[in-house]
């Protein structure tokens, strides 16, 4: 009996120590979300590389190394966010996302006009406003009513092989994520 209350004690203890250990942890790995890393790398509305570039780590892990990718963080109570690509790529998709990492929308290729990628995310207010009287340079994109304020747009290419690289590197450095009044 008294090797069985021991056991039980020493039990407990160490599971409070471990219980303990994970809570002054938790701080430490909630700064390190996509938001935060992001925000450390650039400001609202600038296109950045996901991928690890040779001398620092990648801001967010768990890339597909199939696929190279950029993001930018937007804030839509400035305005509507238009999100364009040039050229052509094997497959390329898109992901809106809130604050708190949660997917708001995702489509692809498939989805566009001619394959090209432009895409406008906004508010359900700003789109009834964009509905009244659609702006120029709005006709071929892809809306995204989003329900969120601050987000992030993650825009991905497929690399098949290495020689589509410089083509996919090429149309995700000349992506861009522009602040638009209307």
């Amino acid at each position: 009996m008294g090797k069985l209350l021991h056991a039980i004690i020493i039990g407990l203890i160490g599971a409070a120590i471990v219980h303990i250990a994970v809570l002054l942890l938790v701080p430490e790995f909630s700064e390190r979300d996509a938001w935060s890393n992001l925000s450390m790398k650039a400001d609202f509305y600038a296109m950045t590389r996901l991928d690890a570039e040779p001398d620092s780590p990648a801001p967010i892990k768990s890339i597909d190394p199939l696929f190279a990718a950029a993001a930018c963080r937007f804030d839509l109570s400035d305005g509507v966010v238009q999100v364009t690509a040039p050229g052509s790529v094997p497959f390329w998709s898109v992901s809106v996302y809130d604050r708190n990492g949660h997917n708001i929308y995702s489509f692809n290729d498939r989805s566009a006009t001619s394959g090209q990628m432009d895409a406008v995310v906004l508010t359900p207010a700003q789109m009834i406003e964009m509905r009244k009287a659609l702006p120029e340079g709005f006709e071929g994109s892809i809306f995204v009513e989003a329900p969120i304020e601050e987000g992030i747009v993650v825009l991905r290419a497929f690399v098949p092989d290495e020689s589509w690289r410089p083509a996919v590197t090429k149309f995700l450095s000349q992506s861009s994520c522009d602040l638009q009044q209307f």
